[in-house]
């Protein structure tokens, strides 16, 4: 009998995934997921649809009760599939063990940072690498376990962090590491031959981000700061935010303009200069250029925690 293989996601890294697995002949049996009309509910950022995904395969798909996947109904629909292995593709909760141990061989984990695990567990590690102003990111492939992101290494990849890297390119290198290290275990993990190793050393962790934590303070940040803000924070996130000329704005792009052209007497936040829609904003040790904005209202205000 053909190995069974289910896909856990919800997130669009992981129908990127998915699509070049199958692509190199690897056929998942079923996929789980979230319903659209439920994504709001569980707060997921970066969400994608994985309905036409299914049809387009002729993949099965079960819609989870719950996105901690501890609904009976989820816990049941794994006990009657007796899958073999989970690929995750994406999924920002922790498995409850009563799920892990319906798995023939276990799941699949995908975690990282700038340095090897147990460093950098935790929430959003490709987030918080830009902001920190990292250069490297190491992939780790690992059989999961309860915990977060403390389940037994078997491979990893590793790759840059570059100036020109947004939160969107480091999932495109998410992805083809991911998908290097899953083929190149696949076979040995199915057929017995992985000797994972534990984790050693004292873990560091990162924390949650919300939608909130990317407020931009001008007086605060110099202009390097709000420009891995912008980078990391950007698509398919929701965005760094601030005030500029006394209106709230989401930036999805900008870039570093000059660290030699001063404004003085210019406060740190204004607009120096317009070219079109572009924006040259003063910022402490430099200006930067913003390309793209969108305006914030209405609802959106209590959602990021500032005032209208």
């Amino acid at each position: 009998m053909p190995a069974k293989l289910v896909l856990v996601g919800c997130l669009g890294s992981g129908l990127d995934l998915a699509e070049r697995l199958i692509a190199t002949g690897v056929k998942f049996s079923h996929i789980v997921s979230i319903h659209p009309d439920h994504k709001a509910v569980a707060q997921i950022a970066g969400y994608s649809d994985y309905t036409s995904f299914s049809e387009r395969h002729g993949i099965p798909i079960h819609y989870a009760r719950d996105y901690g996947l501890g609904h009976e109904d989820d816990l049941d629909f794994f006990r009657e599939q007796r899958f073999d292995l989970l690929v995750q593709g994406g999924w920002q909760r922790l498995f409850p063990t009563t799920m892990l141990n319906t798995l023939k061989i276990g799941a699949i984990g995908v975690h990282g940072s700038s340095d090897f695990l147990p460093k950098g567990r935790g929430r959003s590690p490709m987030n918080w690498s830009i902001l920190e102003g990292r250069e490297r990111f190491i992939l780790s492939l690992f059989l999961m376990e309860p915990g977060a992101d403390d389940g037994p290494v078997f491979d990893f990849e590793m790759y840059d962090i570059n100036a020109y890297d947004t939160i969107r390119t480091l999932y495109y290198k998410l992805v083809l590491a991911t998908e290097r290290m899953i083929l190149r275990n696949l076979d040995a993990l199915l057929e017995g031959r992985v000797s994972p190793v534990e984790q050693t050393g004292e873990p560091t962790y990162y924390t949650k981000r919300t939608p909130k934590d990317g407020r931009i303070d001008w007086e605060l940040l110099d202009v390097q700061d709000v420009h891995r803000a912008v980078r990391a924070q950007t698509r398919p996130y929701p965005g760094a935010f601030a005030q500029i000329d006394g209106r709230w704005v989401r930036i999805w792009t900008a870039q570093i303009f000059d660290t030699r052209l001063v404004f003085p007497g210019k406060p740190y936040g204004a607009i120096v200069a317009r070219f079109g829609t572009d924006l040259v904003i003063n910022c402490r040790g430099g200006l930067l250029l913003v390309t793209e904005t969108e305006d914030i209202a209405g609802i959106e205000f209590s959602t990021l925690g500032i005032e209208a």
